[in-house]
C-alpha cells in the first residue's frame, strides 16, 4: 500500500496510448477538399523514432516493428516533453 492507495487500486487504471508518426500542416482549405484516398505528407522519414504517448502526454520513443502482418511499437528510451511541444520528431 502506498499513499492510500492499493496495488489493485493501480493496476485498474486505464491510460489512452497514442503513437505518433509524424505531424503535417495544411490549410483548411485544403483539408476541406480531401476526400477518400487523399494523401497527409508527414514531416516523418521510415527510420525516424515514434512518440509514444499515455493520456496524451509523451511518455516514451519507440520504432514501429511490423511481424505477420502485425504492427508493434518497440520502446527505445524516455521522451524529453521539450522536444515533443517543438515538433521534432
Amino acid at each position: 500500500m502506498f499513499r492510500g492507495f492499493s496495488v489493485g487500486q493501480v493496476k485498474s487504471v486505464n491510460v489512452e496510448i497514442q503513437v505518433v508518426l509524424g505531424r503535417a500542416a495544411l490549410p483548411m482549405a485544403q483539408l476541406l477538399r480531401m476526400g477518400r484516398g487523399a494523401v497527409i505528407p508527414l514531416d516523418a522519414t521510415v527510420n525516424d523514432e515514434v512518440w509514444i504517448l499515455a493520456n496524451n502526454h509523451p511518455v516514451a520513443r519507440g520504432e514501429i516493428q511490423i511481424n505477420d502482418e502485425r504492427i508493434s511499437i518497440c520502446v527505445t528510451g524516455e521522451a524529453d516533453v521539450y522536444d515533443y511541444m517543438a515538433g521534432s520528431i
